[in-house]
C-alpha cells in the first residue's frame, strides 16, 4: 500500500474524480480528509467510503475562502497529525464558448476558482507539509489545455494557467521537500460523461455504444479512461514512489494524444 501512514487532503469530492481519489487513498492505506462545498454530500460520501470514520474526516470548504482552507488543514492536523499530500480536484468547469460566444464573467469565475482558489488551498497545505518535512501537491489539469475538443476555451485557459503556476510552485516548494505535479485527463468515464454520451445518443437517434465508439474509436487503447484509473495515477504522484518527480504533468487519456 503506497500511501500507508500518510494523510492526504482531497478537494472537490463529489460523484466523480474527487470521490475516486479519496477511495484510492483509503485503498492504498492512507488517511483522507475530504473537502467540497456541501456538507451533506461530504457526509454521504464519507459514510460510503469509511463507515467507521477511523481513517477519514470531512469539512465543507470553498477553496476560494482562505480561512476555510486553513480550517481544512487544521482538521487534518488535529485528526491525523499533519498533511503529507494535497490532491486539488475542485474546479469550476462551466466556462464555455469561444471568442464571440463567451461570457467573460464566467471566464473570470473559472480563473478565480481554478487558479487563485487552487493556489489558496495549496498555500495552506504547503505550510503544513513544511512542518512535516515535505510532501506532495497533485493538481488536476485537463487535456483541453493542449487540444480543443469541446467548446470550453475558458476552462481550458484556466487550466493552462494552473499548469504554468505548477512549474513555479515546484521550483519554490522544492527546497522544503514538497513536490508539485499535475495529472491531466481527457475524456474520463464517470457519471458526468455517461450522462453526456447518453444525451448525444438520444439527440442523434443512435445507440449509446455507437456514440461512445465515435469518441474513442481512434484512441490507441480503443476505450475511454475511467475516473478511477486517473485516481490511480494521482495516488502515484502523492506517494513516495514519485519522490524524485516534480514539476511534471502526465496525460492520462488512453493514448488519445501525446505531448
Amino acid at each position: 500500500m503506497i500511501l500507508a501512514g500518510k494523510t492526504v487532503i482531497v478537494t472537490g469530492v463529489g460523484v466523480g474524480l474527487g470521490r475516486e481519489c479519496a477511495a484510492a487513498v483509503l485503498r492504498e492505506g492512507g488517511n483522507v480528509v475530504l473537502a467540497a462545498r456541501t456538507q451533506a454530500n461530504l457526509d454521504a460520501t464519507a459514510t460510503a467510503l469509511d463507515p467507521s470514520g477511523r481513517r477519514l474526516a470531512a469539512r465543507a470548504t470553498d477553496i476560494n475562502d482562505a480561512e476555510g482552507c486553513a480550517a481544512l488543514v487544521a482538521l487534518a492536523r488535529e485528526r491525523f497529525g499533519g498533511v503529507d499530500a494535497l490532491v486539488q480536484v475542485a474546479a469550476f468547469e462551466h466556462a464555455w464558448g469561444g471568442l464571440f460566444a463567451t461570457d467573460f464573467a464566467t471566464w473570470r469565475q473559472a480563473f478565480e476558482t481554478n487558479v487563485i482558489g487552487a493556489l489558496t488551498v495549496v498555500r495552506a497545505a504547503a505550510e503544513a507539509m513544511k512542518a512535516r518535512g515535505g510532501g506532495a501537491v497533485v493538481l488536476i489539469g485537463s487535456q483541453s489545455m493542449f487540444k480543443p475538443t469541446l467548446p470550453q476555451a475558458g476552462y481550458a485557459a484556466s487550466k493552462g494557467a494552473l499548469l504554468s503556476a505548477m512549474y513555479y510552485l515546484a521550483d519554490e516548494l522544492g527546497p522544503d521537500g514538497i513536490r508539485c505535479n499535475m495529472v491531466a485527463p481527457s475524456w474520463m468515464w464517470g457519471p458526468a460523461v455517461d450522462t453526456f454520451v447518453k444525451g448525444q445518443a438520444k439527440q442523434r437517434g443512435i445507440a449509446k455504444e455507437d456514440a461512445l465508439r465515435e469518441l474513442v474509436g481512434g484512441f490507441p487503447l480503443r476505450r475511454m479512461t475511467e475516473d478511477g484509473e486517473v485516481a490511480d495515477v494521482v495516488a502515484f504522484f502523492a506517494s513516495d514512489l514519485s519522490k524524485a518527480v516534480t514539476g511534471q504533468y502526465l496525460l492520462v487519456n488512453a493514448g488519445e494524444m501525446s505531448r
